[in-house]
Order: structure tokens, then C-alpha cells, then sequence
């Protein structure tokens, strides 16, 4: 699932490439006119001719590289989130599926030197070797907040 935004970008980033080339060229080309000088007054037309107008490319080259990285990327995100938005209406459709709880474990953990409590279930504790049971000195006092993945907001009340 292409967009029609993605193929816009890649001309934007040849041309960026393109001008970067050609002021590199065009400076290179100035130098080697004004080393050849001896007097200012003849190093002159290489400056406006070759070296001004190299440089200029070059950051013109630049701009357009970094909107097209830029243009590239919001593509890319629009393309997920497309995916995401056609993943989740098939699971809006196949009903009750859709509307359990990710975890439902009354037993609540916590990762050492972590700020969440979770329930066992929870995808994100689930097999870890390190979970270790919440103390309770931790959740009265506050230092540990409910997973927002699992809300085992509830099992605290």
C-alpha cells in the first residue's frame, strides 16, 4: 500500500542530490580559476561566476534533501497509520474479541528500578525473570504508577 505522496518525494530528493553535485562542481571550478590568480581583480569572476553561485547550490541542495527526508518520513507515518486504522477496523469486526481487556491477572508486579505496577498478564512483565511482586510500601507512598497498557488501576482501590 503505496501513497501517491511517497512517489512525489523521490524527484525532490534526486533534485537535492543533483544540485548538491553541481555546486560542488561549480566551487571546485571557482577555486581552481582563483588559485590560478595572482590579483583580486582577476580572482573576482570566478567568485561571482562559479564559487557564489556553488555555494548557493549547495544549500539549496541541502533544503530540498532535508524536506524531502522529511516529506519521506510523513509518507511513511501516513502508510502506518493507514495500516493501523485498516488493522483496527478487522478488529472492530470481529466483535467481543475486540473488547476484552489485554490482562485480567489480579496478582500485580513490577520491574525493579522501574515507575509502573502491572498485572502477571501484562504483555510487558509476562515472561520477564526479573518481575518481582509490588510492594506495598511502594504503591502507598506513591512511587509507582498503573501500567497503562494492562490498567490495573482498579485492583488498588
Amino acid at each position: 500500500m503505496r501513497t501517491g505522496r511517497l512517489r512525489t518525494v523521490h524527484p525532490v530528493l534526486w533534485a537535492g542530490w543533483a544540485a548538491l553535485a553541481a555546486g560542488a562542481v561549480l566551487c571546485v571550478i571557482g577555486w581552481y580559476g582563483v588559485s590560478g590568480e595572482r590579483y583580486a581583480e582577476r580572482q573576482l569572476p570566478y567568485l561571482a561566476s562559479c564559487t557564489v553561485p556553488g555555494a548557493a547550490l549547495i544549500v539549496a541542495g541541502s533544503v530540498l534533501l532535508t524536506h524531502g527526508r522529511n516529506a519521506l518520513a510523513a509518507a511513511r507515518v501516513e502508510e502506518l497509520h493507514g495500516l493501523l486504522v485498516a488493522a483496527e477496523s478487522a478488529d472492530a469486526d470481529e466483535g467481543q474479541s475486540a473488547a476484552l481487556p489485554l490482562a485480567v491477572s489480579g496478582d500485580l508486579l513490577m520491574v525493579p528500578g522501574g515507575t509502573l505496577w502491572h498485572r502477571a498478564d501484562c504483555p510487558l512483565v509476562s515472561g520477564k525473570a526479573e518481575a518481582v511482586p509490588v510492594d506495598a510500601k511502594l504503591l502507598q507512598s506513591g512511587e509507582l504508577g498503573p501500567c497503562p497498557i494492562c490498567e490495573p488501576a482498579d485492583e488498588t482501590d
